[in-house]
């Protein structure tokens, strides 16, 4: 699916929030009847409370395991959004000529079903999301309200539900590793769930399963595949015991969570969508809390401050869990085009996604019976549809009116499930083990503690004791002597101080005077030298003027002396001179080479410059950076300078002659970093456009080294190498045509043809256009004919003739098929016409 743009700031909500929940408790109260929660009554070592205030009292804290507490909940409805898929390029083709059959009005919240050219039906949703919304406004409006709830101790759900291809698992699931704004609730929610939780006293753990084929297996153990469900028949809660529960500490260990999930997800390719989740995926987060603020409902006495009180609380837990289930898509077998194994699948999704809407009709239409155990999808999502969690449901929606009754299907179910009620109820729990592993600590601490402190009173009595006796006769016999030789000493100690303070001072003020002396010296001199340099300054080659300008390379952006603004590069230009700079490129000091090839590069950058670079030597000073030195930041830098200066023909001779292939080639080889393999790429890509230069380039290398770089597997990489492959097949066919060439494509020769027929429907625009550029070109020289038809490049020029969105390069196949004997032998052959 393609990725949806921009949502706006619209607050959502979902039964009861924060402060808000006793004031929306009130009016729900006084407007709608609410069905009761499904669970009867919580454990024992639970206690399901509203937020409402309640007072104090001590007998709730009475009994071995604390008697829970069941205020019946806060009711809150089931909140459904609607979010609007865009075009596919598929539907742009096939429906140009037909209107969306969708009309949305997000600012009045509803949108518009077109039943023909003159009616609509009209629908009301909490939320309605166009094919601009981004993934940050799904979240915060569909996924927050949710887990802001998990945190303060309820149970959360968060689902997807539409046809399949819509974007289900776009919305959910997706990971955002290349962009971050494409981030799906999942990875939101977690972002959120650690920036607020404390992992030194809270804990955090996750499940990943996947219901297929009405079997429950372990996303992050493949091996566990048939969990059964438990159900608490006290009060109805649902649990997993079998599936891998994994403790989460940081973002990064769950994205490998979901990774590895995905991995073993069951995925199939369908006529609706290349990657059809085969089936439903549910993730849970588990977290539990501790409660640090004082809580007026669980205080021991009412007004106790005292701490004794505080100290002997039980701790209250509160354990939230958070569902986000990604539902297979529904489809239609004759449109989605299944047959064998993925028919049943299909079958199954449709069976249970049926099952859950007659549940979904029973909870919305208050019947005395919901067939909940019809499948095991209804069994998981118990507590999200009338039981005790607070739960968003976002429906996706395709814009096409060939899919008008999938739409109509998913539109009236969210319409019913707006209608069902849940009563949301608080987890808390005493946590009496802490509790008396804290006293017992505390005791054995204040026991060693006293025993401590006793011995040690005891023994410090014993030692004063002794002591003051003797210090006692000792100071009788000795006062008068001692009190006359402290009384002498004193004095000539006091002697001595006065005099060497004196000496310091006179030794102070001289030193002083000296120095206002050296520093009224040293400044003029100072000054009439910087006077002399500046004269010298872009007429000279000595020393000073290389220092200073090493210095101003190092820091580009140093004072002017006179009126204190900051030099830019191009103010470094002007005043220092090219020659000077580029001399830095040769400085011992890396970091001073680093900043010097940095500036030439971004000089580089302006055409006016390029000429002037070149005429100065600093093309050759770019290849010798290439050959002489290890620092993949200045190979990267340089490999950019040298791949704008390759945009000139003479400048591509210059290089070619020069060796440059081969150092362009040594240093994708041995390049780590994608942005380092791209400008490298992208100055052979420049030099694979000149005709004269091309047995040369082939001859050092060129064509492999264009090709070793695909290993990478980064989308700017590949794109440079389709590009200079397309500059290459475009001149080999120009000489063609001219008869300067004859014998295959060197480029079929080094090997290239059958990486550009697997990357002939890539889903970059950028690769997938230069690629079948390169095809076309290839096509028409006739010795490449029967290459390309061993090769599978024949299937691809056709599909080009006939789907390639430009209509130029669909000319321009066609052009080639036609002129080409071979391919219509070969086209007769196989009965296929372009």
């Amino acid at each position: 699916m393609a990725a949806a743009g921009g949502f706006g700031s619209n607050t959502y909500r979902n039964g009861v929030n924060r402060s808000s929940l006793k004031a929306e408790n009130k009016s729900l109260a006084a407007n709608q009847s609410f069905k009761s929660s499904s669970s009867a009554s919580s454990s024992s070592s639970f206690k399901s409370r509203s937020l409402q205030f309640r007072k104090s009292s001590p007998a709730a804290l009475g009994g071995a395991n604390g008697a829970a507490r069941d205020s019946g909940g806060v009711p809150g409805r089931v909140r459904v959004a609607v979010r609007l898929r865009p075009r596919n390029a598929e539907e742009l083709a096939a429906d140009a000529d037909f209107a969306d059959c969708v009309e949305l009005q997000p600012e009045l919240k509803r949108l518009k079903l077109r039943k023909n050219n003159w009616d609509t039906d009209t629908y009301e949703f909490d939320e309605v999301f166009t094919e601009f919304a981004s993934q940050k406004r799904v979240y915060e409006v569909v996924a927050k309200p949710v887990v802001e709830s998990v945190l303060e101790g309820y149970n959360g759900t968060v689902m997807a539900y539409g046809q399949t291809g819509t974007g289900k698992t776009y919305t959910l699931g997706k990971l955002g590793e290349e962009d971050t704004a494409a981030r799906g609730i999942m990875v939101r929610a977690m972002e959120d769930i650690l920036g607020d939780i404390s992992l030194e006293t809270d804990s955090l753990s996750v499940s990943y399963l996947q219901l297929y084929m009405e079997t429950i297996q372990d996303l992050l153990d493949p091996s566990n595949d048939n969990i059964s469900i438990v159900e608490d028949p006290k009060t109805g809660d649902v649990s997993l015991p079998g599936a891998t529960l994994v403790e989460v500490r940081d973002q990064q260990s769950f994205l490998e969570l979901l990774r590895l999930g995905e991995a073993h997800r069951f995925a199939a390719n369908t006529k609706l969508n290349t990657e059809s989740s085969r089936s439903h995926a549910i993730l849970m987060v588990n977290v539990k809390r501790y409660v640090k603020e004082k809580d007026p409902a669980l205080s021991m006495e009412n007004g106790s401050n005292s701490h004794s009180a505080k100290n002997f609380k039980a701790p209250v837990i509160r354990k939230g869990k958070l569902v986000v289930v990604d539902l297979a898509g529904s489809e239609r077998i004759d449109k989605s085009g299944s047959e064998g194994h993925t028919l049943e699948e299909a079958k199954s999704i449709n069976l249970s996604l049926s099952a859950l809407g007659k549940c979904i009709n029973a909870l919305a239409e208050n019947s005395a019976h919901v067939p909940v155990r019809d499948s095991k999808l209804t069994r998981l999502l118990r507590d999200s549809f009338g039981g005790t969690a607070r739960t968003s449901l976002v429906i996706t929606i395709g814009p096409s009116p060939r899919h008008r009754g999938e739409t109509m299907s998913t539109i009236m179910f969210g319409q019913r499930a707006m209608k069902v009620e849940n009563m949301l109820k608080l987890k808390e729990e005493f946590d009496y083990k802490s509790l008396s592993r804290r006293l017992e600590l505390q005791l054995d601490k204040l026991i060693a503690e006293h025993e401590r402190q006793q011995k040690a009173f005891d023994d410090e009595i014993e030692r004063i004791h002794a002591e003051s006796e003797m210090e006692i006769a000792e100071a009788e016999r000795k006062y008068a002597d001692a009190l006359e030789k402290e009384r002498m000493k004193y004095q000539k100690e006091y002697m001595e101080s006065i005099k060497k303070i004196e000496e310091q001072l006179v030794g102070d003020q001289r030193k002083h005077d000296n120095d206002i002396a050296t520093v009224a010296h040293n400044g003029y001199y100072a000054n009439g030298e910087r006077r002399r340099r500046l004269d010298r300054a872009g007429s000279g080659n000595d020393s000073n003027d290389l220092d200073c300008l090493t210095a101003q390379v190092n820091n580009p952006q140093l004072s002017d002396s006179e009126n204190g603004e900051k030099a830019s590069v191009a103010k470094l230009f002007e005043q220092v001179g090219l020659h000077k700079i580029l001399s830095l490129l040769e400085a011992d000091d890396a970091d001073v080479r680093i900043h010097a090839v940095k500036v030439v590069a971004n000089l580089a950058a302006e055409e006016a410059n390029q000429q002037k670079i070149v005429d100065a030597g600093g093309l050759m000073s770019l290849l010798n950076l290439l050959r002489s030195t290890d620092d993949e930041t200045i190979h990267r830098v340089a490999a950019g300078a040298i791949a704008n200066l390759a945009m000139n023909e003479t400048n591509q001779e210059l290089i070619m002659a020069q060796g440059g292939i081969r150092l362009l080639s040594t240093t994708a080889a041995n390049a780590g970093d994608p942005q380092t393999l791209r400008m490298v790429a992208g100055a052979i890509a420049n030099l694979c456009g000149n005709d004269k230069l091309q047995t040369m380039l082939r001859g050092e290398g060129g064509i492999k080294a264009l090709l070793g770089m695909v290993h990478c597997g980064h989308p700017d990489v590949l794109a440079q190498v389709a590009r200079g492959i397309a500059n290459f097949a475009k001149c080999e066919s120009r000489a063609s045509a001219q008869g300067t060439k004859t014998g295959r494509s060197l480029l079929i020769e080094d090997g290239a043809l059958p990486w550009v027929v697997q990357n002939a429907k890539n889903e970059a625009s950028a690769i997938r256009r230069h690629i079948e550029l390169a095809l076309c070109h290839l096509a028409q020289h006739e010795v490449n004919a029967k290459d390309m038809i061993s090769g599978g490049a024949l299937w691809e020029l056709v599909r080009i003739s006939r789907d390639c969105s430009r209509e130029d390069i669909r000319t321009l196949a066609r052009r080639s098929l036609a002129s080409s004997s071979t391919f219509k032998v070969e086209l007769r052959r196989l009965r296929m016409d372009y």
